[in-house]
C-alpha cells in the first residue's frame, strides 16, 4: 500500500471511494463525497490524501481547518475517512490517519477534532474533551487530539463545506 497526496486524477475515484465507503453507514446523511469535493473547490483541503494498492485508490482521508470561539489557530478538522468496504478492516484507514496527523504537526498544526466513533478513534489518541464542543453533536462523539498542552476552550466549527448535499 502507498499513501500519497492526492492528485487531480484522483478526484472521480475518490469520490466513488467515499460513496461507497459510506452507503451502508447507519448514521451517514450519504452527502461525504459532496463534502470532499466542496472542501477542495474552496481550497480548504489542508491535507488530502489517498491509499493506493495496486495502482487503485481504495481510501482516503481529508483534514480542513476548523474556527473556533476562543480564537485558537491551526487546529484541524478531520473527515471525511473512506476505505473501500472490501478492503476495510486492514488498517487503512488508521494509516491514512496517522500519516495526515504526522503531516499537521510537522506543519504547526495545534490540534485535530473530528465526530466519530470513540472506540475507533480513541485508539488513534483522540479523546473528548470537555472545552470543546460542537453544537448539535453528542459531545460523546466529538472528540480532539491536541499536539500541544495549549487545549483551547469553546465552540468547534467545522468548514462550511461540510453543509454540502449535492
Amino acid at each position: 500500500m502507498i499513501i500519497r497526496e492526492e492528485k487531480v486524477s484522483d478526484f472521480a475515484a475518490i469520490a466513488a471511494v467515499t460513496e461507497a465507503a459510506f452507503r451502508d453507514h447507519p448514521i451517514s446523511q450519504h452527502t461525504e463525497q459532496f463534502i470532499v469535493n466542496a472542501l477542495r473547490e474552496a481550497h480548504a483541503l489542508t491535507i488530502s490524501l489517498v491509499a493506493e494498492m495496486d495502482g487503485q485508490v481504495v481510501g482516503h482521508v481529508a483534514f480542513s481547518p476548523v474556527t473556533i470561539s476562543d480564537g485558537s489557530q491551526d487546529w484541524y478538522g478531520l473527515g471525511p475517512v473512506s476505505v473501500m468496504p472490501k478492503v476495510q478492516r486492514r488498517g487503512i484507514g488508521q494509516s491514512l490517519i496517522r500519516q495526515g496527523l504526522s503531516l499537521l504537526q510537522a506543519m504547526g498544526g495545534k490540534g485535530c477534532v473530528l465526530v466519530g466513533d470513540p472506540y475507533y478513534y480513541e485508539r488513534l489518541g483522540f479523546k473528548n474533551i470537555p472545552s470543546l464542543v460542537h453544537e448539535g453533536i453528542p459531545q460523546e462523539v466529538f472528540l480532539a487530539l491536541p499536539f500541544t498542552d495549549e487545549v483551547p476552550h469553546g465552540t468547534v466549527v467545522f468548514h462550511p463545506g461540510f453543509s454540502a448535499t449535492g
